[in-house]
């Protein structure tokens, strides 16, 4: 890095995918850049780790939005990488387990339905009709939904509440939210993006992307430093003049584009002096997504009943997601007994979840080997049995252990909770309450997902760009 007192462009605060974005666009069209990430590696929660042989995705494990007009292929386009990053998309994408039966999703999405209409044949109407909005919907029709639940839109479509929570489900894994409390605007993104064009994977791990990102940030001309802890934002006069770390350097920049942590940058990194009561106090408000609990397995000889790798499985022994939605809030995460697992292309190694609070770090150190345990004996149990032969290592990543990596308020995994009342939220839109202060990723409460942080990212380029007055 280079020393205090030299004068960038931009400096990014976060290496996350949506900063990874943003940043790379911005050294792309000739500004100076500096990357600043508190962590040692580029990615945030799509990072990738190695125990030994195997090779680990810490949270991120697929992607969606790859589609020829998607807006992940769109800004792949735009950074000049199409092609530059290998990404293969699994088929299916995801596939249901519940009491009646299975379901999977395919790219063909005419098979999708068939398969749903044959598990509920009297829903077939709404079946189609929903997949009909999913495809079709307008922007202004997307729009409506942001005042209303998921289930509220379900409820427009269904009369079998089975139906829904086949729909739900990788909604509440996705999204932390059951029907009754996300808003539709997110659920149907999900649906969209996530389950009906999901399933894109980098050759090799989640890394592969901010990796790559990361080499055409610096081949644009761009700056990265790792394990640099951005502590307060410079202001003068109410302008963004520069930035100061944890090591007591300030670095001097006109523009400061913020992907982490939002709560933090408005309680603790921007001086008071500069914000309003009113927005303190609403940011204060505003209720974090619930984290996760991530289990991973490396095995050895895959067992017989290994399911299809690459693959979303989600398993869920009941229709209650409010149920599953209460125990994971209350962390008894032993009992939400649906989980979602996922085997690694090579198929050595297994990734699985479940929705957690925060709780203390001291909960998660007494109780993190007995709930990992639990886990393995589930999956055995009711996805691929006799997994407990096979596994030649073990661990797990609380929320404790995802707050510590990526300092997310209380571990969250998708930001702010993504209810009607916090979407679109006016304290937390891109343009900061400084001159020269930018927001992006999923703290904006804009978006969700690698997909929507990755085109926020790029929004916000482009925001600057526009104010600097250059050519796109």
């Amino acid at each position: 890095m280079r020393r205090s007192g030299y004068e960038y462009d931009v400096v990014v605060v976060g290496a996350g995918i949506g900063g990874l974005v943003c940043g790379t666009y911005l050294a792309k069209q000739g500004m100076k850049v500096l990357v600043l990430e508190q962590h040692f590696k580029p990615g945030g929660y799509c990072t990738s780790f190695r125990r030994g042989p195997f090779h680990f995705d810490a949270a991120a494990h697929s992607f969606g939005s790859y589609r020829e007009d998607g807006n992940m292929r769109y800004v792949m386009r735009e950074l000049g990488l199409e092609g530059k990053c290998n990404i293969k998309k699994y088929d299916p994408c995801d596939r249901i387990i519940l009491p009646d039966g299975e379901v999977s999703f395919y790219a063909e999405v005419d098979r999708t339905v068939d398969e749903i209409c044959t598990l509920f044949p009297d829903e077939h109407t709404g079946i189609k009709a929903l997949f009909g909005f999913l495809i079709n919907s307008k922007p202004v029709e997307s729009a409506a939904l942001r005042r209303v639940t998921l289930l509220e839109l379900f409820n427009r479509y269904f009369v079998n509440k089975k139906v829904e929570t086949l729909f739900a489900l990788p909604v509440l894994g996705n999204g932390a939210l059951p029907p009754s409390l996300i808003s539709a605007f997110t659920g149907t993104k999900i649906l969209r993006e996530f389950i009906l064009d999901g399933g894109y994977y980098p050759d090799g791990s989640m890394q592969h992307l901010p990796d790559t990102l990361i080499r055409h940030l610096k081949q644009y001309g761009g700056e990265v430093s790792f394990r640099s802890l951005v502590r307060r934002i410079m202001v003068k006069d109410g302008k963004v003049w520069g930035v100061r770390l944890d090591s007591k350097d300030v670095i001097t920049t006109r523009y400061v584009v913020w992907n982490a942590d939002v709560r933090q940058l408005f309680l603790h990194v921007l001086p008071r002096k500069w914000l309003k009561r009113e927005t303190v106090e609403r940011v204060k408000s505003l209720k974090p997504s619930l984290s996760t609990f991530i289990l991973y397995l490396g095995i050895g000889e895959p067992p017989p009943a290994l399911p299809e790798p690459g693959t979303n499985i989600w398993f869920l022994p009941y229709y209650d997601l409010e149920r599953a939605y209460r125990y994971a809030c209350s962390g008894e995460i032993n009992r939400v007994e649906g989980f979602m697992v996922r085997i690694s292309p090579d198929k050595k190694t297994i990734l699985a979840f479940v929705n957690a609070p925060y709780k203390t770090p001291a909960y998660w150190r007494q109780n993190k080997e007995r709930l990992m345990n639990d886990f393995i004996d589930r999956i055995d149990r009711n996805v691929i049995p006799g997994l407990k032969n096979h596994i030649l290592h073990k661990e797990a990543a609380t929320p404790f252990t995802l707050y510590r990596y990526t300092l997310n308020h209380r571990g969250a995994a998708y930001g702010w909770a993504s209810t009607p009342s916090q979407l679109f939220t006016p304290e937390v839109r891109q343009r900061g309450p400084v001159d020269g202060l930018y927001l992006t990723g999923h703290w904006t409460a804009q978006t969700q997902g690698i997909p929507g942080v990755a085109y926020m990212g790029l929004d916000t380029a482009r925001m600057i760009l526009k104010r600097e007055n250059r050519k796109l």
